[in-house]
């Protein structure tokens, strides 16, 4: 179930518009999400999308997400201080950058379109075994890493409203992924392999060859309005 390599060649990119509520809350396709949370520190949701697929002209919704990043992460990209936000949808390289910089970074991923878990769990899996075989760094310690992950989700149930979150610490090559139903925090996964751990993040945030375009043209118009300052 890759959403966009599954998009018909005359699919029309539907933008999920963000609106916000006072302060309280964004809201992104009738999911709210916090304008910012607390980790370590308060970081700030600077990028909202959805996945999605298009079948017979019908949209069909899979989940919405948020992507939540410490504010110094524009210390780190200030070579693309005088582009453009569509220039920086369609660079990979600012988003690469984005990805290794060193700051605290949070996704929090809410189902909109109940599935089982194993889907979401190959879909992933398939994502980012790709990405490594691709950097050919997809060697044994990568396979278990991934198996683990694969595992994690396979016994779930994503009912509507259950939350996926990545958490991606400053400090650390390592992440925590987190599964909540009905308001309960059900299990959770620290993943230690560096190489799977990245490409977990190039499937959300990387740049044209990511899984939700909305996320991405999100993130560019944020981080270049950020720039600008």
């Amino acid at each position: 179930m890759n959403v966009i390599n599954q998009l018909p060649a005359n699919h029309t990119l539907l933008i999920p518009k963000a609106s916000k509520m006072g302060t309280e809350v964004v809201m992104v396709d009738e999911v709210p999400f916090p304008p910012q949370i607390t980790t370590t520190k308060p970081l700030s949701l600077l990028g909202q999308g959805i996945t999605d697929i298009e079948i017979h002209f019908l949209q069909i919704k899979f989940t919405a997400i948020g992507v939540y990043l410490d504010p110094e992460v524009v210390s780190h990209l200030q070579q693309w201080k005088a582009k453009k936000a569509d220039e920086l949808a369609e660079d990979d390289d600012f988003f690469d950058a984005l990805i290794s910089a060193p700051v605290e970074k949070f996704i929090r991923v809410v189902v909109i379109k109940e599935i089982k878990g194993s889907q979401y769990g190959v879909q992933l899996e398939s994502a980012v075994r790709d990405r490594l075989a691709a950097d050919d760094k997809y060697e044994e310690e990568e396979e278990e890493a991934l198996e683990k992950v694969v595992e994690f989700f396979q016994s779930k149930y994503f009912k509507k409203d259950s939350v996926i979150t990545f958490h991606f610490p400053a400090t650390s090559a390592a992440a925590e992924i987190v599964f909540s139903t009905e308001g309960k925090e059900e299990s959770k996964l620290k993943v230690e392999n560096a190489n799977v751990v990245e490409n977990i993040k190039k499937w959300y945030l990387g740049g044209t060859r990511g899984v939700s375009p909305s996320i991405i043209s999100s993130l560019a118009n944020a981080l270049s309005a950020e720039l600008s300052k």
